[in-house]
C-alpha cells in the first residue's frame, strides 16, 4: 500500500511517496497530491520517490500528470531520489529526476 505525506515550505510543497505504486495507488495518490497542490498552490511540486518500494507504468502516469496539473496553474514539478529500480523505468519514460 502507498503512502504520501506532506511538507509545504514557502513555495515547493514537497510530497514523500512510500510504498508499492501500481494502479490502485496511483488512483488514491493522485487524489491526494491534487487536494494539497489545490489548497497550497505551490511554485514547486517536488516529488519524493525515496521510500517507492515498487512502481509500475501507473506510477509514470502519476508523475506524467502531476506535471501537466502543476504546469497548468503555473508551476513546476521534480522527481527526488527514486531508488534504482525506479530509475530505470524513470528513463525509459525519458522523465528527468535528481
Amino acid at each position: 500500500m502507498a503512502k504520501v505525506w506532506f511538507i509545504p515550505a514557502g513555495g515547493t510543497l514537497a510530497a514523500y511517496l512510500s510504498g508499492e505504486i501500481d494502479h490502485h495507488a496511483a488512483q488514491t495518490l493522485r487524489r491526494e497530491i491534487d487536494a494539497q497542490i489545490d489548497t497550497q498552490m505551490p511554485e514547486l511540486l517536488a516529488l519524493d520517490f525515496s521510500g517507492v518500494t515498487f512502481m509500475d507504468s501507473s506510477g509514470v502516469g502519476l508523475i506524467l500528470g502531476r506535471g501537466k496539473y502543476i504546469a497548468s496553474l503555473g508551476g513546476r514539478l521534480t522527481v527526488q531520489n527514486p531508488p534504482p529500480q525506479i530509475c530505470k523505468m524513470l528513463d525509459l519514460a525519458k522523465i528527468h529526476y535528481v
